[in-house]
């Protein structure tokens, strides 16, 4: 299973911007993406920067992913 995460940008350099989710950071591309901005959030893919995210929609949807792995561990239990 891939799972696409929400991630802020927090940095750019050339074509690579550090992302930010969950406390976790990470280098990814941008090359799929025009013109992306500090501060913005996108969605994650495999190392790839591919889609633009409203922030009230990326903040909602790490809330779910972490209810969701919250309920896993519990399950596993």
């Amino acid at each position: 299973m891939c799972l696409a995460v929400p991630c802020e940008i927090r940095s750019i350099e050339n074509e690579m911007a550090l992302v930010e989710a969950e406390g976790v950071t990470r280098k990814v591309s941008l090359l799929l993406l025009d013109d992306a901005q500090v501060g913005e959030f996108v969605i994650v893919h495999a190392g790839f920067a591919i889609n633009r995210l409203d922030p009230d929609e990326a903040r909602e949807s790490l809330k779910l992913l972490r209810q969701m792995a919250l309920a896993e561990v519990i399950e596993s239990t």
